[in-house]
């Protein structure tokens, strides 16, 4: 049974970034239908959703797996109604390695996770924002993208997405649907803050490129999908927006080997 709210997807919507920007939507009056692998912590998010006063369901699945996004998608407009806003937040995070030495097997799940994944998604609900001539899909993509990085799968994948993202633009604009990307920078999720106080990752040398003093929050991320999708973007579409704390134009500016003009 469909419901006469507008429906907002977002894969990977569990935790991090994808469950505020689940929380963002459900309090702007959207059903919400959370896709993620992570049962526990999805149907979670969903309970927390609803009892907050929103409409939210949990949908198993592994974006990796086209035909398991389909299903997910036959579901939620069979629950809920078709797709308005997509959001493919679904996504895995690597730690640094050499393409010489990289672990081909991880390097491939990366790629059918983060970049098929964002496909299978963007297929799937898109079809469903066809038939209704209107919807706005915001891809997960990232500052690094902008950068070579040694991340060998992360990086060009999400390169990859920030092409993606136009081409979509470009081919679902006729049917009144826009098509952007935001570009994170390290977004302080729980996952980020548990690596900064266990030791493996430094804080101190993650701001040092920066030019704000402080790192987005997963709330940050989520209001700037939050404003891509709204009206006041309605002539938006093909773009990475950059939520960054300024680490693009302070990278290079603050590793120049003259140093920065004041003193640190």
């Amino acid at each position: 049974m469909t419901t006469t709210k507008a429906v907002a997807v977002i894969t990977g919507g569990s935790t991090g970034i994808g469950a505020a920007t689940a929380q963002l939507f459900a309090s702007r009056g959207y059903a919400i239908a959370i896709l993620d692998v992570n049962r526990e912590r999805g149907e979670k998010t969903a309970a927390a959703i609803s009892a907050a006063g929103g409409s939210a369901r949990f949908y198993a699945c592994d974006v990796a797996d086209a035909g398991a996004v389909d299903t997910a998608a036959a579901s939620v407009e069979k629950d809920v109604g078709p797709a308005e806003i997509l959001v493919t937040s679904a996504g895995l995070i690597p730690n640094t390695e050499s393409v010489m030495e990289m672990d081909l097997e991880a390097h491939d799940r990366m790629w059918r996770v983060n970049y098929y994944g964002t496909i299978h998604a963007c297929r799937s609900f898109g079809r469903q924002m066809i038939a209704q001539k209107r919807g706005a899909i915001v891809t997960l993509g990232s500052i690094n993208s902008l950068a070579p990085m040694p991340l060998p799968a992360y990086n060009p994948g999400k390169l990859a997405v920030a092409r993606l993202t136009q081409l979509l633009a470009v081919e679902l604009g006729r049917h009144g649907i826009r098509v952007n990307s935001v570009g994170p920078t390290y977004v302080m999720t729980e996952t980020l803050q548990s690596r900064v106080d266990s030791g493996l990752r430094d804080l101190k040398k993650i701001m040092a490129v920066h030019a704000l003093d402080s790192l987005p929050m997963p709330e940050d991320i989520a209001l700037a999908i939050g404003f891509l999708c709204s009206a006041e973007a309605r002539t938006i579409t093909g773009i990475l927006l950059p939520v960054d704390s300024g680490w693009h134009a302070a990278v290079s500016y603050k590793t120049y080997a003259g140093g920065v003009p004041w003193k640190e």
